[in-house]
């Protein structure tokens, strides 16, 4: 999708209340008109936010905030440079600190996404929270989510890492506890040397609550309205209608037949 599609399809979308939107990926910033994408999209929402891998936070953030990015979400699943290019199968981890560095100066809130993997980076969840106060960065710690078929698949079996336990120890240290209207997820306030740091703890799989408080709405890359990330048959096509001159009010009918289309996939 070229920059003017995405615009019309996030102004008709804010039409109907859309006003918060994140860009994601894969990694939204390989694309060299990110920015122009930013700029068009950024008039019709109150809150534009993007999940990225960080790696380029340090030369196109200032651009970005510029163009009115609001705040940025940046995956670190681990502080060992070994382990990242484990992970990742990218020797990066110096780029994606620099692009922390980079995002607490320039957006707020800035949050850090750690998937917990078990014998893989269990053993950093402390000292990402050390890591994360220092920086006065918001952690989020998620849970491996997969589809239900995948559920008995040796990658989960062998990775798949609960963090219950955790949580009920947050419960019980944590300064204060806020829970989030959307999916009623809690965030801990955790005392560390550092000062205090904020957790949010991501809990999807069986999440039932999770589900049916998800007011969400995808758009894939191939111009395809999605409500569910787990599902692979919600899929509505809305771009080529657009190319095909469809008008705003037909638009908006595809929108409803998407929203309409939602079921909570845990329930």
């Amino acid at each position: 999708m070229s920059p003017e599609e995405i615009e019309i399809i996030v102004k008709i979308a804010s039409k109907l209340g859309i006003r918060k939107v994140k860009l994601t990926g894969g990694e939204p910033t390989i694309r060299n008109d990110v920015v122009e994408i930013v700029r068009r999209i950024k008039p019709y929402v109150v809150d534009l936010s993007m999940t990225t891998n960080g790696t380029t936070i340090k030369s196109l953030g200032r651009a970005l905030k510029d163009a009115g990015l609001d705040r940025v979400n940046i995956s670190l699943d681990t502080l060992d440079k070994e382990k990242y290019k484990q992970i990742t199968g990218f020797d990066s981890l110096s780029q994606v600190l620099d692009g922390i560095n980079t995002a607490v100066e320039l957006f707020y809130p800035v949050k850090l996404n750690m998937v917990v993997m078990k014998g893989l980076n269990d053993n950093e969840i402390w000292d990402m929270i050390d890591y994360t106060a220092k920086k006065g960065a918001i952690l989020q710690l998620i849970e491996i989510e997969v589809p239900r078929e995948m559920e008995n698949s040796w990658f989960f079996k062998k990775y798949f890492y609960s963090l219950k336990p955790l949580e009920e120890e947050f419960e019980k240290i944590a300064i204060k506890i806020k829970e989030r209207k959307m999916h009623r997820r809690k965030k801990y306030f955790i005392p560390t040397r550092y000062g205090t740091a904020e957790v949010e703890v991501v809990r999807s799989m069986h999440n039932t609550i999770f589900c049916a408080n998800c007011t969400r709405i995808r758009l894939t890359s191939t111009g395809h309205l999605k409500t569910c990330l787990l599902k692979r048959d919600d899929l509505i096509d809305v771009i080529t209608p657009i190319r095909n001159g469809a008008s705003e009010g037909e638009i908006i009918e595809i929108f409803k037949k998407a929203i309409l289309m939602r079921e909570p996939y845990w329930k």
